[in-house]
């Protein structure tokens, strides 16, 4: 049990060390931010054709759109995928 706590403790410090931009000995990966209305547009759909073709919530579509909000996480590696192999992500979710 300690190791797993000491192990966890230093992931946090290693964390937080990262997040204000100190160097870590850890492999970092951040995918480029995407303009989502781009990649909408590229591919011929409406703001409600694209939201329900991939998932999305079409708020949430909205927001990215004006800049409210950017995607992160899962949201952003989709819209990663759908920008490479649109066709293969429409053929998963159908």
């Amino acid at each position: 049990m300690a190791n797993a706590f000491k192990s966890i403790a230093q992931g946090l410090q290693e964390a937080l060390a990262l997040e204000e931009g100190k160097a870590v000995a850890v492999r970092v990966h951040r995918p480029e931010e995407i303009d989502v209305a781009e990649l909408r547009h590229s591919l011929g759909l409406t703001q409600q054709e694209f939201a329900a073709k991939f998932c999305i919530s079409l708020g949430t579509l909205r927001h990215w759109e004006r800049g409210d909000r950017k995607p992160q996480g899962p949201a952003l590696a989709l819209l990663h995928v759908v920008a490479k192999e649109p066709q293969a992500v429409l053929r998963a979710l159908a």
